[in-house]
């Protein structure tokens, strides 16, 4: 006698039971490789915590539909009237099949649970965000691991804590999916600064404005293109990094923009927030100052138009962890560590060269930037390939992993798609407001004064210095004349 009601035995319940069996048998495999580490592969989990189990209740799902099919299907063709199922607790088979649902359906709840919480926490992980969308996401993976935050989980900064926001990653998150399997998505990816958290609720749960004071030292040597006859230019600063409560030191310094006391608003005309004509500021007197760019040819009226922000962050610190870096920054460090042998004639003009070929890929760039150092010393200086050797191709390898860690062909990413507001030697970044264009209507302005955030110390060639701890004015390591004064610095050093 059949151990079931007879309306299990039907094809759809019995291959919705076959799939389920199987599917269930699958995760729990793939689940203890997970967990041991036996295969190392963001797809993984994908397949363990959602994939699959989504597969296992399809098939839990067809067992009480192909039952219900069954049911009908023998009325139709017997004339039953229409029957409700009657439990007998005094039937065998009536008694196995509550056991057997009540067992699964308490099995199923646990699993389900488990499984819920693993497929939470994975799609939370660095791995989810990183790796599943391979290509697409490989740049911004590849920076966020040299990044300073490398040990801050992409989910702390981009959702933080909450339902709402949980919610809101999430529904998000089903269209990015979209625009990658059907390659909708933009080249390169676009910031999502619309989108992301205000930074009193992610950067400030680690960074708390209050307790930033004090000064940092910062000490660079930078190189000139021609080492040959022009030495290395040294220069030691104060950089003035307070602005918090004044207890803890002065309150003036560059995260002044950030001290609670002061409130910092702004409009913006573009997308990447680099335009900026318009800002208010109150500070500690209750005065409000309204600075408008001398060339703005807009009204109040067309201003209102666009988003007015209260500064905070990311208004500068808007590559906290995807950081790609212009050549002029990354090959003048590796000389300076001597990485790069900084004494290789033309060795940074050659660097930067091959750096920004445009590739068609990386593998390309990869493969043809040595061929590039050495066809140049092989066409130009011959004898230096048998004499430096050793040091020309450990060039090429560090030039290799500068290329590998911020080039990115395929996604057309380069440090030109993603200004970074921190300091303005490559980008505006500062100069965007202290740019001494910014006026208030009674004629005060927003200056570009080097002495508001730094003290120059020492500055000067190297072994020729000279220092002061007052202070010293800034001199231009090249001969440009009066021009720094004027014109930006980023409008110099793009490293093109």
């Amino acid at each position: 006698m059949p151990r079931l009601p007879s309306s299990v035995y039907n094809p759809v319940s019995l291959v919705g039971a076959g799939i389920a069996l199987v599917s269930f048998g699958t995760v729990v495999i793939f689940f203890a490789m997970d967990m041991l580490g036996y295969v190392q592969s963001p797809y993984l989990g994908i397949f363990t915590y959602m994939i699959i189990p989504a597969i296992l209740v399809l098939g839990l799902l067809l067992i009480p539909i192909g039952m219900l099919l069954e049911r009908r299907r023998k009325r139709r063709h017997a004339g039953e009237e229409r029957r409700y199922m009657v439990l007998d607790l005094n039937d065998t088979r009536n008694r196995t099949a509550i056991m057997i649902f009540t067992v699964g359906t308490m099995l199923l709840i646990v699993i389900s649970a488990a499984g819920t919480y693993q497929a939470y926490n994975y799609s939370e992980s660095v791995e989810f965000c990183g790796e599943v969308c391979h290509e697409v996401m490989y740049p911004e993976y590849m920076a966020y691991q040299h990044s300073p935050h490398a040990r801050v989980p992409c989910a702390e900064c981009h959702i933080g804590e909450g339902a709402d926001w949980f919610v809101k990653a999430k529904v998000s998150g089903a269209y990015q999916v979209y625009s990658v399997i059907f390659n909708k998505y933009h080249k390169p990816i676009a910031t999502p600064i619309a989108n992301l958290r205000p930074a009193r609720e992610t950067c400030e749960e680690c960074h708390w404005p209050s307790k930033f004071s004090s000064d940092k030292k910062l000490e660079k040597v930078y190189f000139p293109i021609d080492t040959a006859d022009v030495k290395p230019w040294k220069i030691v600063m104060d950089l003035k990094i307070g602005g918090g409560q004044s207890e803890l030191g002065p309150t003036e310094g560059i995260h002044w923009h950030m001290n609670t006391a002061n409130d910092v608003r702004y409009i913006a005309t573009d997308e990447q927030r680099q335009e900026i004509p318009y800002i208010e500021s109150t500070g500690l007197d209750g005065r409000t100052r309204i600075y408008r760019a001398r060339d703005l040819d807009m009204d109040d009226k067309e201003l209102q138009a666009f988003e007015m922000r209260k500064m905070d962050c990311i208004d500068c610190h808007n590559r906290p962890s995807h950081i790609y870096y212009p050549p002029f920054r990354t090959i003048n460090d590796a000389m300076a560590v001597d990485r790069i042998a900084a004494d290789l004639p033309n060795i940074r003009a050659l660097a930067t060269h091959a750096l920004t070929f445009p590739y068609t890929s990386q593998e390309q760039g990869m493969q043809r930037i040595p061929k590039i150092i050495r066809d140049n010393y092989r066409t130009h200086a011959p004898e230096l390939l048998q004499q430096r050797n050793a040091d020309i191709e450990r060039s090429i390898v560090e030039i290799q992993r500068i290329y590998e860690r911020n080039f990115f062909p395929s996604m057309k990413v380069d440090w030109k798609q993603y200004p970074n507001n921190i300091g303005h030697m490559y980008d505006p970044g500062c100069f965007r407001c202290h740019d001494n264009q910014h006026v208030t209507d009674d004629g005060e302005v927003l200056s570009n004064d080097c002495n508001l955030c730094h003290t120059i110390i020492t500055q000067g060639p190297q072994g020729q210095t000279v220092s002061d701890l007052a202070g010293l004015p800034f001199q231009h390591p090249a001969d440009v004349d009066e021009a720094w004064r004027t014109v930006p610095c980023s409008d110099c050093h793009l490293g093109n």
